[in-house]
């Protein structure tokens, strides 16, 4: 759609109906079913609209539109004259199809960046905002090889794993796709602003929140339909027990996407989300590869071997066989530094300075309580 079309009348008719009080996406079907375009609904009588809908609703059609409404409109439209900004209706053939599958997909969306990505082939990748450093790791090279094979990579832009997929994700050729909480003008957290405008140029942000809506927290487990509904399947990256992304991970299920999981430690309370859904049936997987496969898609390229025990060959060449001896003695599970002052026979003020050397190698990454835990 072009900025011109995103200002037709039909447009601010569309507008105009998802804004009445009590027409949310059920309802509008509904209407829509009954009347067909939304013109042809705020023409009707109240008769006719009190047959499918309350009377309350039909007399919130029937009002003249608001100064509220005009505001709106007015803002739309200069957000719109921007270059890459652009509205869709369901009506619209760059509506993205996946999305017209859910039960209840949005009336109407803001759109910055690249339009062809919501009908791409796509993965969703969601997980903790407060991911450990192998999380992060995990979650950009599943998600730089999956998109160089050809996938787009569906994420919320929150802080964790939903940043470190799209900043891997913009390093392949299937980019990706930042469904927001927040109004399209809105980059929430504001720590993701230089991630945003990268993924406005090479990628695309959508939300379904008019402009201007800022951060409220019950927008973001409802938006996570749409980060689900716009993929095949979703790849949980550590998640606590009561996790948001166990949210999208069932409605992922609801909607017929497959659900995959990585494992992690059985004393990591960042595993206990990605457990739970491995229990309950998710496709437990531990390269890239085990998702093409699993999803028969045929990739462009031979994808990068991303894999949750990956280490660079760099990093290995850089590991002195002392530190190898302790790195094998910390092994794949946090243990206390009492624990390894035992296991490798060094006193701890020597272990802490070969712990501090390994952690800024990228090696290990110390956690509270003066836990352990191995990176790779």
């Amino acid at each position: 759609m072009t900025p011109h079309n995103a200002l037709a009348s039909d447009w601010v008719e569309w507008l105009r109906l998802e804004q009445t009080p009590g027409v949310g996406p059920e309802t509008a079907r509904q209407l829509l079913a009954a009347f067909g375009l939304p013109s042809q609904i705020f023409a009707a009588d109240f008769t006719a609209l009190s047959k499918v809908v309350s009377a309350k609703v039909a007399k919130a059609l029937l009002q003249p539109e608001s100064g509220q409404l005009q505001q709106r409109i007015e803002l739309i439209q200069t957000w719109c004259s921007q270059p890459g900004n652009q509205v869709l209706t369901w009506i619209d053939a760059n509506y993205p199809r996946a999305l017209l599958d859910i039960p209840d997909p949005p009336v109407l969306i803001y759109v910055k960046g690249r339009l062809a990505l919501l009908d791409a082939p796509t993965i969703a990748v969601v997980g903790s905002r407060n991911a450990t450093a192998q999380g992060i790791r995990n979650a950009e090279q599943f998600s730089e090889a999956l998109s160089k094979a050809g996938l787009t990579i569906s994420s919320g832009m929150a802080a964790g794993i939903d940043a470190a997929a799209h900043h891997g994700a913009l390093r392949g050729a299937g980019s990706t796709v930042a469904v927001i909480g927040t109004g399209a003008d809105i980059v929430y957290p504001a720590r993701n602003r230089a991630l945003a405008h990268l993924i406005a140029d090479g990628g695309c942000i959508v939300s379904e929140y008019p402009l201007g809506m800022p951060a409220i927290a019950s927008n973001f487990p409802r938006r996570n339909r749409l980060i689900s509904g716009l993929a095949k399947g979703v790849l949980v990256i550590e998640a606590a027990a009561q996790s948001g992304s166990l949210i999208t991970a069932r409605m992922a299920a609801e909607q017929g996407r497959d659900v995959f999981a990585i494992p992690g430690s059985i004393h990591s309370p960042l595993a206990k989300g990605c457990h739970q859904l491995i229990k309950q049936g998710a496709k437990l997987v531990d390269t890239a590869q085990d998702i093409l496969d699993e999803l028969r898609f045929l990739p462009l390229m031979r994808p990068v071997a991303a894999s949750s025990k990956q280490m660079t060959s760099a990093s290995l060449a850089e590991i002195t066989s002392a530190d190898q001896r302790l790195l094998d003695a910390i092994g794949y599970d946090p243990v206390h530094v009492d624990h390894l002052v035992e296991r490798v026979g060094i006193d701890v003020a020597e272990l802490s300075g070969v712990l501090l050397t390994l952690e800024l190698d990228g090696h290990i990454e110390q956690l509270p309580g003066g836990m352990v835990k191995r990176i790779g």
